[in-house]
């Protein structure tokens, strides 16, 4: 399959104005020739630029309605994610969206990660697809940069230390101030909306129609969503373990082996696509980018201010 390099040279070989955009959408149109679905690429450069806005934000949605506008939604849709995750209701209203359009029909490529919010929405879906390299990432949501259960985990040791040794309240008190105090409350509140809706996306679609689907459910939000199985919200979690705590994997390896347009099969095609992602950060001021097989597409690019740049190319 192509590797980084050489769709490097692909690129630097396309003799086109655009071609970074030439390319990556090249390999789009030939992923839905492979799957006659919808193919829409939710991709943020937070690998090559971490202090962008990178992450799941509201601003999604227009760029979700902009790659959703013209397409034949009975065909379903293939959900290409890439992204450090982002804002919890961002992600709620993004797969109730994606859901109203497309109803259960919707099946998640991961090339390479999808943590948090991201996992989140690839839970939402029917399957998800994973490769060797592949991995999502602990739900338990973030306040500032922090863990919302790894505070909950701080009161609880400070209550446990000061119950058995009052000498230690001082140091607690040190301690716990950096807080606000109902900073306590709003993290527990968090946790237990992602893990609510999760669930509800789990048996409604991934697990619908299974005997042992509030089971199965509940071990998957234990696993990804328990600091006490993850350790840190960091953790990177990949195909085997998905599958062994029953989520429904699809091996990208195992995927169409048909040869298109130079492509040795799908999974050669969507690593490709990946590959031109990447190039497209490394070589632009695009810090986020939401496009389809048709070529429609939102750029967001630090250039602008972070400001929504719409592409279309048919």
């Amino acid at each position: 399959m192509p590797n980084w390099v050489q769709v490097l040279q692909e690129i630097q070989g396309t003799k086109v104005d655009n071609p970074l955009d030439s390319v990556r959408r090249k390999y789009l149109s030939i992923m839905n020739k492979y799957t006659d679905r919808n193919v829409i690429a939710y991709y943020s450069g937070f690998l090559q630029k971490p202090g962008g806005n990178v992450a799941i934000d509201d601003n999604d949605k227009n760029a979700l309605m902009q790659a959703v506008h013209g397409l034949d939604k009975s065909k379903g849709l293939d959900l290409l994610l890439h992204t450090p995750g982002g804002n919890t209701a961002a992600t709620e209203s993004i797969v109730n969206y994606l859901r109203s359009i497309f109803g259960n029909n919707i099946r998640a490529f991961v090339p390479q990660i999808a943590m948090s919010a991201g996992t989140m929405i690839a839970l939402s879906c029917n399957s998800i697809v994973m490769g060797k390299q592949s991995n999502i990432g602990p739900i338990d949501p973030q306040f500032g940069g922090m863990s919302c259960a790894a505070v909950i985990e701080e009161f609880d040791n400070a209550l446990q230390s000061v119950s058995k040794n009052a000498a230690s309240i001082p140091l607690w008190q040190v301690i716990i101030s950096k807080y606000h105090p109902t900073f306590l409350g709003d993290c527990q509140k968090a946790i237990q909306w992602s893990q609510e809706i999760v669930k509800e996306w789990l048996c409604d679609n991934m697990l619908q129609g299974r005997d042992d689907a509030d089971q199965i459910s509940e071990t998957i939000i234990q696993r990804l969503g328990s600091h006490q199985h993850t350790f840190s919200h960091e953790r990177h979690i990949h195909i085997d373990e998905c599958k062994n705590m029953g989520i429904r994997v699809v091996e990208l390896e195992s995927l169409d082996n048909r040869e298109i347009d130079g492509c040795k099969d799908l999974q050669d095609c969507v690593l490709t696509i990946h590959h031109t992602y990447m190039h497209t950060f490394s070589n632009s001021t695009a810090v986020k980018i939401v496009e389809n097989h048709l070529g429609s597409a939102m750029i967001m690019n630090m250039s602008q201010n972070l400001s929504m740049m719409p592409v279309n190319m048919k």
